[in-house]
């Protein structure tokens, strides 16, 4: 069948639309469709480069095809990861047990490609006791050390963090409050509600909403949270978390910002040392 190309200037407003017009899926929705997506290939590059993705009749962008990385690489990095690999059509993260000590072969990973208004959606497993997390919004940050060299700062000092964990396993689970550091979790500050995570070993859903501040988290097809960035409600609970401005300046001066001037940034997967599993990666842009 013929396969119809939409290049980077037919993203008007960041919606799929074709050149003539009309929305992807419309006229062809019996066709398969493709989108080109812009990306960065190393810390702070511009989206340069050029990536064409499968996209759905429903808008929904495969950006990861089972099979390569193409648009991935490691966070502030120009390439993947040697922990990170592709096994049986999902990406691995292959545990140190190191926890967030991270070294030269891990790191977090991202899709190089800054969204602003999104579903995200795909599934996630863990190995007995691991801990990892789906960041969104992410910037890549770099500060001064003493010497005046750029250092790489964590990429959870400027994303909200999608918690995955075993929850029966993990210690994580019974700190923080109220249960914020379970799966699907806005971690260490609104807990999943229900929580409704599968054990260690079973594939669980996860769907991440932002739209024009709003956010949902979803597990397992149920919505568990809904929260509104750039809002009081939002700076509070930074200011009642580890980001407070009291705790970690930076951190909160970077989340109370979330996504930077133009509220947009990069998706990310988590290095916590432990093996975790992502498959069925896709995006629904929502401009």
């Amino acid at each position: 069948m013929k396969k119809v190309f939409y290049p980077l200037a037919c993203l008007v407003a960041g919606a799929l639309v074709a050149c003539g017009g009309q929305k992807s899926g419309s006229a062809q929705a019996d066709q398969p469709n493709e989108v080109a997506l812009a990306y960065s290939k190393s810390l702070k590059a511009p989206e340069t480069d050029s990536l064409k993705l499968p996209v759905d009749e429903n808008g929904y962008i495969t950006i990861f095809d089972g099979k390569t990385f193409d648009g991935w690489r490691g966070y502030g990095k120009d390439k993947v990861p040697a922990k990170w690999t592709i096994e049986d059509g999902c990406i691995k993260f292959n545990g140190t047990g190191g926890g967030e000590a991270q070294d030269a072969d891990g790191g977090d990973l991202i899709f190089a490609h800054k969204f602003k208004n999104f579903e995200l959606e795909l599934e996630w497993k863990v190995a007995k006791g691991s801990n990892s997390g789906i960041l969104y919004l992410a910037q890549e940050i770099t500060s001064k050390d003493k010497d005046g060299n750029d250092v790489l700062e964590p990429i959870y000092i400027s994303a909200p963090e999608y918690q995955i964990l075993d929850n029966a396993n993990h210690p994580d689970a019974k700190l923080g409050k109220d249960n914020n550091r379970q799966s699907a979790s806005l971690y260490d500050m609104i807990p999943a509600v229900p929580q409704n995570s599968k054990p260690f070993g079973e594939w669980n859903k996860a769907k991440i909403m932002v739209y024009k501040g709003t956010v949902v988290h979803g597990q397992n097809d149920e919505n568990v949270l809904e929260y509104h960035l750039w809002t009081k409600q939002w700076t509070d609970m930074l200011q009642a978390s580890k980001f407070s401005e009291e705790k970690w300046p930076l951190a909160f001066e970077l989340l109370n910002n979330c996504g930077g001037d133009n509220h947009e940034g990069f998706i990310g997967l988590q290095d916590h040392g432990d093996d975790v599993w992502f498959r069925n990666i896709r995006v629904k842009v929502l401009d």
